[in-house]
């Protein structure tokens, strides 16, 4: 396994070793002790698996106070992955990166508490399945607009389709004060 820091502190890419053939492949998505070792979080208590169509839009979201660190990959298709800092004070708030996952490269994205986070499906479908660090609960739930120009994230789309929480997210000038 492989973990590249990106220009956001605490985003990380994540590569894992595949062992592959002609009868097919094998890779360890997750390993506590690696974990640890490559600073990733090591304690998951929650996985979700989505499945969208080409367009679909999700997020950008986030939980507060009771913040949600994600470990993303894809199963299946390809997405568009974007990590926004959201917390107030930081050095790099607003600011975003974006990756492509998908079921071909293998790569996971690990979105560190104090981050919005959302993605777009590239291909005809997608499914995303994601480890958090800590239980939904939805009365915390927020989600940031997601083009909200103060942000500018270039997404590989123009008319995303969305949920109605999503097309009515908060600007970023909007969200109130937000620690970690």
């Amino acid at each position: 396994m492989k973990v590249d820091k990106c220009k956001l502190e605490g985003v990380l890419l994540v590569t894992p070793q595949v062992f592959g053939d002609d009868r097919g492949f094998f890779m360890e998505t997750y390993n506590e002790q690696k974990a640890k070792e490559l600073g990733l979080p090591t304690t998951f208590v929650q996985d979700n698996h989505s499945k969208s169509s080409k367009g679909v839009l999700r997020g950008l979201h986030y939980q507060s106070p009771q913040w949600q660190g994600k470990l993303v990959r894809v199963v299946s298709g390809e997405i568009f992955d974007v990590a926004v800092d959201i917390r107030a004070g930081s050095s790099t708030f607003g600011q975003w990166v974006g990756f492509t996952l998908n079921a071909d490269n293998k790569q996971q994205l690990y979105v560190p508490e104090g981050f919005a986070h959302g993605f777009v499906v590239t291909s005809e479908t997608a499914e995303v399945v994601y480890k958090c660090t800590s239980l939904y609960e939805p009365s915390q739930e927020g989600s940031v607009l997601w083009n909200d120009p103060e942000i500018g994230i270039d997404w590989p789309i123009d008319e995303p389709l969305l949920s109605q929480k999503d097309a009515v997210g908060q600007k970023l000038a909007d969200l109130p004060p937000l620690t970690v």
